[in-house]
């Protein structure tokens, strides 16, 4: 079991500091929600998080996921997934292929590789999809391919940056519900970035994430030295 862990995580820029000491821990399984208003640091802590921090920002403090530190590590080898408010399905590539870029380059086999895909969209209601163009697919169906696709590729976690945004309400209501049981059949950790409080999971976790910026007006090295 690999449990996701951020230890004295301080985000600053310039000499405002977005994040201050942000220290918290995810089991697998579990989905923790991040709230807090437009440009509190919520998505600029999950750039940190993947390794894609612009330079623009000064970070310390450690990720570690599953007892090993990870934020030392190139982006590729963090084994970190993410979901967008966009599905960002590639349009020149078919259902199946989209899942296949996904996959670990340790299944090895053409036949092996599209079996296994044929039954991950089988197991979701798209038997039949894997020739299908995403530009035929409804938005409750490229919304399940977007989640597949990131599963796919086995992360030790995932985050999930404001994922249900741009769905309309009946359909935000069933892929929440879909990705909130993917995650805990699969015991991954996961980190929720959002401003709707319909959108926190049934009786799971919330961090205001202004309550880790109380020392906005000191830099990074301010508060190292403090």
């Amino acid at each position: 079991m690999n449990p996701l862990e951020i230890r004295n995580a301080t985000i600053a820029r310039s000499n405002q500091t977005l994040i201050a000491d942000l220290n918290l821990r995810v089991e697998p399984g579990e989905v923790l929600t991040l709230m807090g208003v437009s440009g509190s640091g919520k998505s600029t802590l999950l750039n940190w998080i993947i390794g894609a921090l612009d330079p623009a920002f000064e970070a310390r403090g450690e990720l570690w996921i599953g007892g090993e530190r990870r934020d030392g590590l190139p982006i590729e080898a963090r084994r970190i997934g993410i979901l967008f408010q966009d599905d960002l399905l590639f349009p020149h590539l078919s259902v199946g292929k989209n899942l296949a870029f996904a996959l670990p380059a340790k299944l090895e086999g053409r036949g092996a590789r599209r079996r296994l895909i044929e039954d991950t969209l089988a197991d979701v209601g798209l038997a039949g999809f894997f020739e299908r163009d995403p530009a035929t697919l409804s938005g409750g169906q490229r919304a399940r391919v977007s989640v597949l696709r990131a599963l796919l590729a086995e992360p030790d976690v995932l985050l999930l940056d404001e994922p249900f945004a741009k769905l309309d309400a009946v359909l935000r209501e069933q892929f929440r519900s879909f990705v909130f049981e993917r995650i805990a059949r699969l015991a991954i950790p996961a980190l929720l970035v959002t401003h709707d409080p319909d959108d926190v999971p049934a009786g799971g976790r919330v961090i205001e994430i202004s309550e880790f910026s109380e020392f906005n007006e000191r830099s990074i090295g301010e508060v190292r030295d403090a």
